[in-house]
């Protein structure tokens, strides 16, 4: 197909069946055949860019772009607003020859207010495209829906906390949340400045890759983002060493267990696996307590000005005020103790190429519940306050599905010695 058919099979389909998942909040028509137009016409002249030169694809709502396309960062208070301006990662795609296509859902203020529930967007709740009457995970919560519904080819979602491995889970799709700094953060909105990642979601990890490569390197606008180019290739190598942390299936539904039960027999049939314990230290009270320090600077003005009572769910309207109950000691303690969670975790992985466990403790859960409900709050998160804390890369793949019919991932993530290259 040419990039303009491409083009046009897909903001069709972003028109119809958007709405149905509640996936769309911008379609972005006259850029995306504008952009389209241009690589057809680049392509035929011999002047092809790489693999993602046309194709379309989505971006999570909470990117800056220009050309008076709204960015909402899914919130009501913010549906109007504008930029004059690209993020980097959307400057990026476009050099790549990549067409901007969509702005795509998500829970507003990247769920970092405390929401409890999936109807917490403007837009409405995620719907889930293999069962709508489930949730997509969040905060991108439409990154996940279009790439499963067919909407986008790709989408660049972001996480602080599993906001990509949750609806890559969910949805039955790859997503892939790269090594903090990695890829530049500049005109994304910050909820935490050293927690927050943009990464892609997609059918398939080798595209994963091939999107990580060409939004992936320095920016002279994002001091933390790494000096360091990133090339694709499909990781071809043989065994590999793998490492299942002790204790990870604590808290898991007995579907969950089997399934990722089954996922490391296969495994085994290429790799080596063994099973390793982390120190007791306090991972999610370290990695929350900067979270919800940095969030309640993040959204200080926000808060004062009381903006919050304007946002779509009720827990929504006080969850910035508890944030700003967090004392300096506190926000101070965790970032050194942050460091010893680093070098701990780092003795622990060094002799392994990656740690393996469920994407998720459950499938995705009913549209009308709290996600929290189904998932306890007493349930561990070891490896989400580990990996986001430590800023380690993750991927989730999709791991067949519930006796439900429910999507299942898998996912694998490296250590601090694999940060740099």
């Amino acid at each position: 197909m040419s990039p303009i058919g491409l083009a046009e099979v897909f903001l069709e389909r972003l028109e119809n069946l958007g709405p149905e998942y509640n996936a769309v909040v911008t379609i972005t028509k006259e850029r995306a055949m504008e952009q389209a137009e241009r690589a057809e016409a680049e392509i035929s002249e011999g002047n092809y860019r790489g693999p993602l030169h046309g194709i379309p694809y989505g971006a999570k709502d909470l990117l800056a772009t220009s050309g008076g396309i709204p960015t909402t960062w899914g919130a009501a208070p913010f549906r109007n607003q504008t930029f004059d301006f690209d993020a980097s990662v959307v400057a990026k795609l476009e050099e790549a020859g990549a067409v901007l296509a969509s702005k795509l859902a998500m829970v507003e203020i990247a769920g970092g207010m405390g929401y409890r529930q999936p109807n917490a967007s403007f837009t409405g709740p995620g719907k889930n495209p293999w069962n709508p009457n489930t949730w997509t995970g969040g905060s991108s919560s439409g990154s996940g829906a279009a790439v499963a519904a067919g909407l986008v080819p790709f989408a660049i979602g972001s996480e602080t906390w599993g906001s990509i491995l949750s609806p890559a889970n969910n949805c039955g799709v790859t997503g892939l949340r790269p090594t903090y700094g990695r890829v530049s953060r500049f005109g994304a909105m910050a909820l935490s400045w050293t927690l927050d990642k943009l990464g892609p979601l997609c059918l398939t990890a080798d595209d994963c890759g091939l999107v990580l490569e060409a939004i992936a390197g320095p920016d002279p606008n994002d001091q933390t983002a790494a000096d360091l180019e990133f090339t694709y290739d499909d990781g071809s190598k043989s065994p590999f060493k793998l490492a299942v942390l002790q204790g990870v299936l604590e808290g898991c539904g007995e579907a969950v267990k089997e399934n990722f039960e089954d996922a490391l027999k296969v495994l085994e049939g290429f790799a080596t696996v063994e099973e390793i314990e982390f120190p007791d230290l306090p991972y999610e009270a370290v990695t929350r307590t900067i979270l919800n320090a940095e969030a309640a600077s993040a959204f200080d003005e926000f808060t004062e000005k009381g903006t919050a009572g304007e946002l779509t769910a009720p827990e929504c309207h006080y969850g910035p005020y508890a944030r700003t109950a967090v004392l300096a000691k506190d926000y101070l303690k965790a970032l050194r103790l942050r460091g010893v969670i680093c070098r701990v975790v780092d003795e622990a992985m060094a002799p392994f190429d990656a740690v393996v466990a469920p994407s998720r403790r459950s499938p995705a859960s009913p549209i009308d519940q709290e996600f929290r409900k189904i998932v306890p709050g007493t349930a561990r998160d070891t490896m989400g306050a580990v990996g986001n804390g430590a800023g380690l890369p993750s991927i989730s793949v999709p791991n067949g599905f519930t006796p439900g019919g429910c999507p299942r991932g898998s996912s694998s993530w490296g250590g601090p010695t694999r940060r740099t290259q």
